[in-house]
């Protein structure tokens, strides 16, 4: 989606992928197979760039460091680090001046002795590395359940769950010349641990909203970004924001802005890699995004195609696992008319 986004701005997308058929081929101008971690791979690659930036966070810090060597690279390698490593992204965070869930690192299981009295139950262990959509993450109940744990992924984040009102997110972007620019806050909901649904705006107060947008700005500054961010927040209970992770990327929570702005999160995240001026984020519709993951939601596409209102993005993968993203459909409103009760198996004929 970003190569479509950059091909709309006249340029020609070289990627790196270590799959000749990858999905973004099919919409690239050209590919060099290799490894994300492959020295010559990398190099052959910058030998056809401008400037790199990336989509996801699972490739090698010390790939980027090579190619930051040779070309510009956005958003830089230490942000990658950053949100690759949740110790180290929540010490950022905290030292950042952010508000984030009580949290310890547990490297050993002596670490895990103390979180009872440190941060207490219910908690979530986490891994630091590789976690998406809910994989290497524990739920602790209590402290039978602690005790129960054994053969733990080490090193490990402890959070204490958050009673939270919901889960938010915010899309920034920061150009070359340090211009901001913000998304509408979006409302986020899960299904076993998978973004399930997004709308957009969220059902909040516009004084929290900005607050969580000057969040979001704030870390984009501090970080010293220059592309796009997803930025995940809970609004606990209590009334409080607290930033739960952040993405330095396109996000699947900001899926929304393809269909309901002028201007989508990918060709915001192109335009500041490239150092074209950024436009306001604006939304001229409300949103709702509804994931389609795995092969029962596929079964709904023709139904989704027959149905008005709805925007099919497909992503082009070619076996449609079960947990897996296989794309999502957007449905518009007027600005004011998202419906309080979505009736979201009216709207769309998924899940019936």
């Amino acid at each position: 989606m970003s190569a479509v986004a950059a091909s709309k701005l006249g340029y020609r997308v070289h990627i790196l992928d270590p799959v000749a058929d990858c999905p973004a081929s099919e919409v690239t101008a050209s590919i060099t197979l290799g490894s994300y971690d492959d020295p010559q791979a990398l190099r052959d690659f910058a030998a056809h760039c401008d400037v790199v930036t990336f989509e996801f966070e699972n490739i090698s810090a010390e790939g980027l460091t090579l190619l930051e060597a040779l070309r510009p690279v956005r958003p830089a390698g230490d942000i990658l680090r950053i949100s690759q490593d949740r110790i180290i992204e929540k010490t950022r965070l905290t030292k950042a001046g952010v508000r984030v869930a009580p949290w310890r690192s547990v490297r050993s299981q002596d670490d895990l002795d103390g979180l009872a009295e440190e941060i207490g139950f219910p908690l979530i262990l986490k891994t630091t590395r590789f976690g998406y959509d809910g994989k290497g993450q524990f739920r602790v109940q209590t402290a039978s359940d602690l005790a129960g744990l054994s053969d733990l992924p080490y090193p490990l984040v402890a959070e204490k769950m958050i009673d939270f009102e919901r889960e938010v997110s915010v899309m920034v972007v920061r150009g070359q010349d340090g211009t901001v620019r913000c998304f509408d806050v979006a409302e986020n909901r899960h299904r076993d641990g998978i973004l399930d649904v997004t709308m957009a705006p969220a059902r909040i107060m516009p004084d929290l909203a900005r607050q969580a947008q000057d969040m979001a700005m704030k870390i984009a500054e501090e970080l010293g970004l220059v592309g796009i961010m997803g930025v995940e927040m809970f609004h606990a209970a209590d009334g409080r924001l607290l930033v739960n992770e952040i993405a330095p990327r396109p996000h699947n929570s900001g899926h929304w802005t393809m269909d309901a702005c002028l201007v989508d999160q990918f060709e915001m995240h192109v335009r500041a890699v490239a150092g074209l001026p950024l436009p306001p984020a604006c939304r001229h519709s409300d949103a709702v995004m509804h994931n389609l993951i795995g092969p029962e939601d596929m079964a709904c596409v023709p139904a989704i195609l027959a149905t008005d209102g709805t925007s099919l993005h497909l992503y082009g993968k070619k076996e449609a696992r079960p947990g897996r993203k296989m794309g999502h459909v957007n449905t518009i409103f007027p600005r004011g008319g998202l419906p309080g009760d979505l009736g979201l198996e009216d709207l769309l004929p998924l899940r019936r």
